[in-house]
């Protein structure tokens, strides 16, 4: 699988200059490549590929997000995108919700013009042959674009040339990714089913890949079809470990967000007939799929099934860590059973299995405040403060509150405010350079608390 780097710091110059002319609309043609010098051939595989990576960045994304995130990584929606809906809601200036509401349909079919012109026009000039990097790069901006159609042509194309070197089944793997993230599932399912067009065979990373695009969107049926497909006898890409992890993580997550029992209990009861049928076809579960099976009995409140899972994670000697534990200690907090979700925590440190963060103690606190018992929840605040973390303001706040009403604020000392201000307050600064709209909202400030 082959990963996209950071842009080179000795082609970022070469950069600086060619996305000025695309953004310009100056055309790729013989006169430029003239003015070129031909004493050294500025371009080589990996400045040609750096300027193609750099193109989404500067025309498919929004305004409103350049320079205020590193790189092209956002939340995949969680919703299938029809893209005939979508041009026909702008034609319309029908309001447009989700990734195209930000984007200027111009500005990215001028993006994908000029990288087209661009890969050609070295190609053509210059007589650089393009190898599985630079077409790689060419199918991501097709992808960040949303143009599904020139894809499966340029791949198409791509494919016809030497040998098949230039389009393999892990730069298809890495396109079909792309497109699940731009929430373009089904369109990743055809590209998928689409590999042979492309003289590609699907390996078990492109299975899991589609598995996981699929169950994101909440096809399920798909998933299990592609499943079942993969544990025919003789298929030629069984599943592993990670095909189940998926689908156990998946059934666990988003079954809790149905609201319906019904629903929930069935996607439970799927993701435990899983676990099942991978341990019966030898598979060893890693920590993350006993920890998905185990945080969901735990909000489902199928505590004993989940010890169960604990217990048999130990026999087999599969270290449990922080997260494991923290699921316990959420259910046991909610229920209020805090001393067992202290014992939890101390369990965890004991045996070394993880480091306590603001995760593993504002339940506890939470628990002791609703509870009355004050003191132990100033105690287990400032052993968070001591072990370098930093408590939500809320959580803060909770504190402050419950020892005005005990009449005792005297507890909480002025150096563990103090820390606990200054923390809050890098970390509020932290935020506003990623979320600049955080400025213009009422947001709480340590000096605001009455203490």
């Amino acid at each position: 699988m082959i990963v996209s780097k950071p842009l080179n710091s000795k082609h970022t110059c070469l950069v600086q200059q060619v996305l000025p002319l695309m953004l310009k609309n100056v055309p790729f043609d013989a006169k430029l490549a003239a003015s070129t010098t031909k004493t050294q051939n500025p371009f080589t595989i990996e400045s040609v590929a750096d300027v193609l990576k750099s193109i989404p960045r500067f025309f498919f994304q929004s305004p409103r997000s350049i320079g205020r995130q590193t790189g092209f990584r956002h939340r995949t929606p969680l919703r299938q995108r029809i893209l005939k809906k979508e041009a026909y809601n702008i034609a319309n200036n029908v309001l447009v919700l989700g990734p195209a509401a930000y984007r200027d349909p111009q500005k990215v079919t001028l993006g994908l013009n000029k990288a087209t012109e661009f890969y050609h026009w070295v190609e053509r000039f210059f007589d650089l042959f393009h190898n599985e990097m630079t077409c790689k790069e060419m199918g991501i901006v097709f992808a960040r674009g949303n143009n599904v159609k020139g894809l499966w042509d340029f791949l198409k194309d791509m494919s016809t040339r030497g040998n098949g070197e230039l389009v393999t089944t892990s730069s298809v793997t890495c396109l079909i990714k792309v497109l699940a993230e731009e929430g373009l599932v089904n369109e990743a399912l055809a590209t998928f089913y689409r590999m042979k067009q492309f003289r590609c065979r699907p390996d078990v990373y492109a299975y899991n890949v589609v598995i996981n695009a699929l169950c994101r969107v909440g096809n399920f049926n798909k998933a299990r079809f592609l499943l079942e497909q993969m544990e025919l006898p003789g298929f030629r890409c069984p599943p592993d470990v990670y095909t189940y992890t998926i689908l156990i993580s998946s059934y666990c997550k988003y079954g809790m967000q149905t609201g319906c029992r019904k629903a929930i209990r069935r996607r439970i009861w799927e993701a435990n007939h899983l676990f099942r049928l991978m341990l019966f076809k030898g598979f060893v579960p890693d920590v993350v799929a006993y920890n998905c099976l185990i945080d969901g009995c735990c909000k489902t409140y199928r505590i004993e099934r989940a010890l169960e899972l604990f217990d048999d994670m130990n026999k087999k000697g599969c270290v449990p860590n922080r997260v494991t534990y923290n699921s316990f200690i959420r259910y046991y907090s909610v229920v209020n059973e805090i001393d067992k979700a202290i014992e939890m925590m101390r369990k965890m440190q004991n045996l070394n299995h993880g480091v306590p963060t603001s995760s593993s103690y504002t339940p506890i606190i939470h628990a002791l405040c609703e509870a009355g018992r004050v003191l132990e929840a100033r105690d287990f605040l400032a052993e968070l403060v001591d072990g370098g973390s930093v408590p939500r303001e809320y959580t803060y706040k909770l504190v402050c509150d419950a020892l005005n009403a005990a009449e005792e604020p005297s507890l909480l000392d002025d150096g563990l405010r103090k820390r606990i201000r200054d923390g809050i307050e890098y970390r509020f600064r932290q935020v506003m350079k990623v979320k600049p709209i955080m400025k213009h909202k009422e947001l709480l400030k340590c000096g605001e608390i009455d203490i």
